[in-house]
């Protein structure tokens, strides 16, 4: 019988049972690469991570994440989690992540974790806003469009974005899966026609993502789609260069996320708290016989 210890953190949050839950497998160089998307969904998190040795030895990882569908070159809550993961085993608080979309420099200390990605920002469509809105439930007048329409854009994994009318708005979307297939039929791209649903102040966001075609019904922190909002924005004509995201209130997993544009890209930030250790148990074919 084999297997390897995990770690679960919550992730864009400051206490337990907050932010994202997400499994870290800080060596996981004994697992089968063919059992990898099995383990992720026996955890039915958004994302599990499985860390391997760098093949930069300049690098401090190299970091593989798993949706309970699919592996993605890149997502928000993995990075923070799994930096902070492993600055608490030791590795320092100045570390380089190998992601599928590069490496990504990350820094881990008091405050909590930021990584900032070079990714340039890639926008990839305009769905039809009436498709968006029958997607999200709800009807057109509720979608606000003056400062921009529907948009799917990314920075490594692909999001609907969508500004709504008011936080009553956001409050009542519930995802209609037939329309949801449709979009992923019109708009293929990374995750199946996810919608990251938003209401903006200024600096400050809330906001819902919803990506039910890939086992994430709702989603209480999404730092991918943090950032790729915040690189949209601040391309805009006088849009805001720095967000405060708050995320998971509707779901009961309240989650904070700051994201941010300077010259070197976007940066992330975010804070995570250790709850669970483990280990996984594989069993071997003769096992599962007897």
């Amino acid at each position: 019988m084999s297997g390897a210890d995990y770690l679960v953190y919550d992730v864009f949050t400051n206490r337990a049972f907050g932010g994202n839950q997400l499994a870290v497998f800080p060596d996981a160089r004994g697992l089968p690469e063919h059992q990898l998307q099995a383990i992720t969904r026996e955890f039915n998190f958004s994302e599990v991570t499985f860390v391997y040795p760098p093949e930069n030895p300049a690098h401090s990882a190299r970091v593989r994440i798993f949706t309970p569908t699919r592996e993605v070159p890149f997502a928000g809550h993995p990075t923070i989690g799994t930096a902070i993961a492993l600055h608490d085993l030791g590795h320092g608080g100045d570390l380089v992540l190998e992601l599928g979309v590069g490496p990504i420099p990350c820094h881990v200390g008091p405050g909590g974790a930021a990584f900032t990605t070079p990714v340039p920002l890639e926008i990839i469509a305009q769905p039809a806003p009436g498709l968006v809105a029958e997607a999200l439930g709800m009807p057109d007048a509720a979608l606000r469009t003056d400062r921009h329409a529907p948009v799917q854009a990314s920075l490594g994994l692909a999001f609907v974005f969508v500004e709504l009318a008011d936080r009553a708005a956001l409050a009542t979307a519930q995802p209609v899966i037939e329309a949801c297939r449709r979009g992923a039929a019109l708009y293929p791209a990374g995750l199946d026609f996810a919608i990251f649903a938003y209401v903006r102040a200024g600096e400050a966001v809330e906001a819902r993502m919803f990506a039910p075609l890939d086992n994430m019904p709702e989603d209480p922190a999404t730092g991918s789609a943090s950032a790729t909002l915040a690189a949209y924005l601040a391309q805009l004509p006088g849009g805001p260069q720095r967000l405060e995201i708050s995320q998971g209130v509707d779901m009961g997993r309240p989650s904070q996320i700051g994201a941010s544009v300077g010259p070197g890209g976007v940066t992330v930030r975010g804070q995570a708290v250790k709850t669970m250790a483990g280990r996984l148990f594989l069993h071997g074919e003769q096992d599962a016989r007897s």
